[in-house]
């Protein structure tokens, strides 16, 4: 039977055409999933249209313990990789403690100082040596370890329902018209040149180094618990160049989305956090390297290799009933051969993990942060930064250009929809940076780094 999250969004152009899989799909579907925009909510997936998902973005409200729940999935370590370059490898709990972050939960050195300690922000740790393309690894069974928040439980869910505070006002819906949409050409590549475009949500194209990036590609219409997107997708499939590589932040519904990965060919690279390359290998894909926080691989470009670090955030990942942090979850620091580099948050909420970032990868020239999807702060306070913690998690990593995104797209919490934009503009006034140097962009736009 076919995964009806699988199917093709027959509302979006039709693909050209792709390579055939190298190994057929998954057999079934995924397992219920709850409502994105309620974290602790759960309800099972029924049949839906065939673009449809869901975004998990709660704790698993049956109280189901990752560590003892059983996988729906079979084990990586059963999916045989037909270009992978080593055997399978068993990995620690943690990452590497020769380049662990001392401020990071359970991945300290030994004699490192403690998370929050007077000495632990004295030394720039080294980013890592790249790791091999394509190598099938083992890991834990959960990161929860690595929340940085208590997950809300069902009282939780519960108050939010009570408070009507589960979608925006709908007196403030009358916004929607107002959100910005301006889809344009894509920039030109220019050897040593790097651009990106907003296709709305936290879907990127990235070029730099030579090659075409998209981060977290979500071309669907809808996610299964919300309302319809209210921008469309600014940039057409049909329009986007040969992609060179995909990079995806953590297994949420609004950033992992089966219909658009469907329409990749299956030989494209993909770079995932650290437990989710069964998912796409299973779904034929052969060419996927996943990697644990301050872990980095290389993929040659035009202009030379160009570099992908994958780094913490203070975010979760749920995708079914049962694998609550059964994957990572953080975002990437691209970096091309001459040095310019974009940093891609993903989903996370404030903390100490920009400053960390900053001081491993200085000279970020672009960072590209979350901004939407942060009422109520009580609920979601945690896990998504609001425009204000935006602008501090951008001077905490020493950035040059800021880029908001994860706003204008999904109605997923209950800010008015127009309210990330007014607010990162204030947000940024009050700093004295130069308004240049904020990026925001229409649903569409592109920009380039001079």
């Amino acid at each position: 039977m076919t995964d009806h999250a699988e199917q093709a969004d027959p509302a979006e152009p039709a693909d050209r055409p792709r390579p055939v899989p190298t190994t057929t799909e998954s057999a079934g579907p995924d397992p219920a999933a709850p409502d994105p925009a309620v974290p602790g909510s759960a309800t099972s997936e029924p049949a839906a249209p065939e673009s449809a998902t869901t975004e998990s973005a709660g704790p698993d409200p049956a109280g189901l313990d990752p560590a003892t729940t059983s996988d729906p999935a079979a084990p990586e370590s059963a999916i045989s990789d037909p270009v992978a370059s080593e055997s399978v490898i068993f990995e620690p709990a943690g990452p590497d403690p020769a380049t662990a972050d001392p401020a990071a939960p359970g991945s300290a050195a030994p004699g490192s100082a403690a998370p929050g300690s007077a000495t632990s922000d004295l030394a720039a740790p080294q980013p890592a040596a790249p790791r091999p393309l394509y190598e099938v690894r083992r890991w834990p069974r959960s990161f929860a370890d690595r929340l940085t928040s208590p997950l809300p439980g069902v009282r939780a869910v519960a108050r939010l329902a009570r408070e009507g505070q589960l979608r925006p006002p709908v007196k403030t819906l009358r916004q929607i018209p107002e959100l910005p949409f301006e889809p344009g050409p894509l920039p030109l590549p220019v050897p040593g040149r790097t651009a990106v475009t907003w296709a709305g949500h936290a879907s990127w194209v990235v070029r730099i180094g030579g090659l075409t990036v998209l981060t977290d590609p979500v071309w669907a219409r809808r996610i299964l618990g919300t309302p319809a997107r209210v921008t469309p997708v600014g940039v057409r499939w049909e329009d986007l160049p040969p992609v060179d590589a995909v990079v995806i932040s953590h297994n949420h519904y609004d950033h992992l989305d089966a219909p658009t990965v469907k329409r990749l060919p299956r030989t494209t690279p993909v770079f995932v956090p650290a437990g989710l390359a069964g998912w796409f290998r299973t779904r034929g894909f052969t060419r996927v390297t996943e990697l644990d926080w301050w872990e980095a691989a290389e993929l040659p470009g035009e202009d030379g290799p160009v570099r992908f670090d994958f780094v913490p955030a203070h975010h979760w990942s749920k995708r079914t009933l049962t694998d609550t942090c059964r994957s990572l979850w953080g975002g990437w620091v691209i970096t091309a051969p001459g040095g310019r580099r974009v940093y891609f948050a993903g989903d996370t909420g404030y903390g100490h993990w920009f400053r960390q970032i900053g001081r491993r990868y200085p000279g970020i020239d672009l960072a590209l942060l979350p901004i939407g999807a942060y009422e109520p702060r009580w609920m979601l306070g945690g896990v998504h930064t609001d425009p204000e913690d935006a602008v501090r998690a951008h001077q905490d990593l020493g950035a040059r250009v800021l880029a908001p995104m994860h706003w204008s797209t999904f109605l997923l919490s209950a800010e008015p929809p127009l309210e990330p934009l007014h607010r990162i503009r204030a947000a940024w006034e009050a700093t004295g940076r130069p308004r240049e140097e904020l990026w925001d962009l229409p649903v569409g736009a592109s920009r380039v780094l001079e």
